[in-house]
C-alpha cells in the first residue's frame, strides 16, 4: 500500500480507486485553477498537470516550465489538492520535488537510469509509466532501479504501448494490469488518454482498467480541448469528464 500525503489527506493506493485528472499541460493560471476546481468537484481526488513537456517535435510547446511549477503550486494551495507532475531533467528535482506529492516518470525517461537512481533516494511515491515500446519485463526492471536505492513507493502506469495498430495513438495494454499485480506489489494506474489519443475511447478503456483490476486511472481534462497546447484531441471536455465519474461511481 502506498499513502500519499498532501496537507492533512491521505490517499492510499490499492484501498481506494485513485483518479488523477487535468490538463496535459499547464498553459495559464486560470486554466489550471478552473480544471482543478471542476475535476475535485466531480471526484478526482489527484491534480495532474504538466509543466515540463518532454514532446516528440521540438516545436511543439514544451511546457511553462518553472512558471508551471509557480502555478501548480498556487492551485495546489488554492485547492488542496494532491498533485502530480514530471519531471524529466535531474536539475529540475527540487522545485518538482517541493510542489508534487507524486513524482511521475514519462514514458521517454522509463529508461533513464541515473534518473530512477536519484529518485530512488527519495522519499516521495514515484510513479513510473511504461516505455514506448517496453515490454512488462523491462518496465519491471526499470522500477527496480528505484527500489535498490530504497524508495519503494513505486507506482506503475499502463499507457499505451506502440504497435501495428494506427487507428489509436498506442495499443493500451489491459492485461499488464492482472501481471504487474502478479509479479510485484506495486499499484498500478491505467492512462487511457495516451493509451489511445482517442477522446471517445477515454470512457469504456477506463471503466475496462477498473474492471480489470487497476487501482486507479489518469486522464487529461481540459476547458477547451480544441485549443488545447498539448493532446487537445485525447482530452476530455468538463461534461465529458461528469460522465466518466458517474459511470465509474455506479
Amino acid at each position: 500500500m502506498i499513502k500519499i500525503n498532501s496537507d492533512n489527506k491521505i490517499l492510499e493506493l490499492k484501498k481506494n480507486r485513485v483518479i488523477m485528472a487535468g490538463p496535459c499541460a499547464i498553459e495559464s493560471y486560470e486554466q489550471l485553477l478552473e480544471t482543478a476546481n471542476f475535476v475535485k468537484e466531480n471526484g478526482a481526488n489527484v491534480l495532474r498537470a504538466g509543466a515540463y513537456k518532454p514532446r516528440t517535435s521540438p516545436k511543439s510547446f514544451q511546457g511553462l516550465k518553472k512558471e508551471g511549477i509557480e502555478i501548480l503550486k498556487e492551485v495546489k494551495k488554492q485547492t488542496n489538492m494532491a498533485v502530480i507532475t514530471e519531471l524529466i531533467d535531474i536539475n529540475d528535482l527540487e522545485s518538482v520535488y517541493e510542489v508534487s506529492d507524486i513524482i511521475q516518470v514519462g514514458s521517454r525517461n522509463m529508461q533513464n537510469f541515473s534518473l530512477l537512481r536519484e529518485l530512488g533516494k527519495q522519499d516521495k511515491p514515484v510513479m513510473l509509466k511504461r516505455g514506448l515500446c517496453a515490454t512488462i519485463s523491462e518496465w519491471i526492471g526499470a522500477s527496480e532501479y528505484i527500489a535498490l536505492e530504497g524508495n519503494n513507493k513505486i507506482i506503475m502506469c499502463e499507457r499505451g504501448i506502440r504497435t501495428y495498430n494506427d487507428y489509436t495513438r498506442n495499443t493500451l495494454d489491459l492485461s499488464c494490469v492482472p501481471i504487474i499485480k502478479k509479479e510485484t506489489n506495486y499499484p498500478i494506474i491505467v492512462d487511457p488518454s495516451h493509451g489511445t489519443g482517442v477522446r471517445y475511447l477515454v470512457k469504456p478503456m477506463s471503466l475496462a482498467a477498473f474492471a480489470c483490476g487497476a487501482d486507479g486511472i489518469m486522464v487529461e481534462v481540459h476547458p477547451n480541448p480544441d485549443e488545447a497546447l498539448s493532446d487537445g484531441m485525447q482530452s476530455l471536455y468538463f461534461e465529458e469528464f461528469k460522465d466518466l465519474m458517474k459511470s465509474i461511481n455506479n
